[in-house]
């Protein structure tokens, strides 16, 4: 692999790890970095690379998240953690959604809305409905301030709003976050169960994608994978980080300010190529 190339990946691995948290879509981000920054590979590795990369962001909340997640109490005899396991059966719940609708129609979603000409629709218009909603909801006051007080009817809400995230450029995080938010979470409960929600759903999409692609790579492409991958893990801790210190002062506008303009960029841009 030439340097060049080396770098191509690290910048989709920045790029992943940097959308896949903050409310403005990775896969529309990565769908948008393709139009001009492309790798030597195949179009069926670049379909699967595009999923499985997240796999690295994910593990970035595994390792932050580890005491919260892990479900087991080894050190005096084996325990279960019955608030934990809980919380994986409320996270199982919130997917179900999602996991149907995807394996029923993803390949109608990816032949009909993975294009840069959905992504700017859909960053302008999530962007909009991000500001309403914070200046409209800017008063209220949640009512589920902790993980425990999230009811299985309240995580299959959150669900449902991940649906909207099957389209490109809405971001899975910014719908299920509102969506949380709208259903009575506070924004930081909001995120953290976003953040878990990420885990089975993207280990499930990425080992669709890998079996779908075939257990045979190159050289070059099992590089790509692990460098795409390491650096979306880096990336992630510190974005991670980042979002959870920024939401506990600050709100979602400048996110939608953000997705406004640059789908506005998006739609000039190809409007005069």
């Amino acid at each position: 692999m030439s340097l060049i190339e080396l770098l191509k990946v690290v910048f989709l691995g920045i790029v992943e790890g940097v959308t896949e948290w903050l409310p403005i879509s990775s896969t529309g981000h990565m769908i948008l970095v393709d139009e001009f920054i492309q790798i030597n590979a195949s179009d069926a590795f670049m379909e699967m690379f595009f999923v499985v990369i997240q796999l690295g962001a994910i593990m970035a909340v595994v390792v932050l998240y580890f005491g919260k997640l892990f479900p087991f109490e080894l050190k005096n005899g084996f325990k279960i953690k019955k608030d934990i396991m809980t919380l994986w059966f409320k996270i199982i719940v919130a997917c179900i959604p999602a996991a149907i609708v995807g394996l029923m129609f993803e390949d109608v979603i990816d032949n009909l809305f993975y294009n840069y000409q959905t992504v700017a629709i859909t960053l302008v218009l999530y962007g909009v409905i991000f500001i309403v909603i914070e200046k409209l909801f800017k008063n209220r006051k949640p009512s589920i301030h902790s993980l425990d007080e999230l009811t299985y009817k309240t995580a299959l809400g959150i669900g449902l709003f991940q649906l909207l995230a099957l389209i490109p450029g809405t971001s899975r995080s910014g719908a299920t976050i509102i969506g949380a938010m709208l259903i009575g979470s506070s924004r930081g409960i909001a995120a953290q169960f976003t953040f878990f929600l990420a885990i089975p759903v993207m280990f499930g999409a990425s080992l669709i994608k890998i079996l779908g692609f075939g257990l045979f790579f190159t050289t070059q492409e099992v590089i790509t994978l692990i460098v795409g991958m390491l650096v979306a893990f880096i990336v992630s801790i510190i974005s991670i980080k980042f979002l959870v210190a920024y939401i506990k002062k600050n709100d979602f506008q400048l996110f939608g300010y953000y997705r406004i303009i640059l789908g506005l960029i998006v739609m000039l841009y190809f409007a005069f190529i």
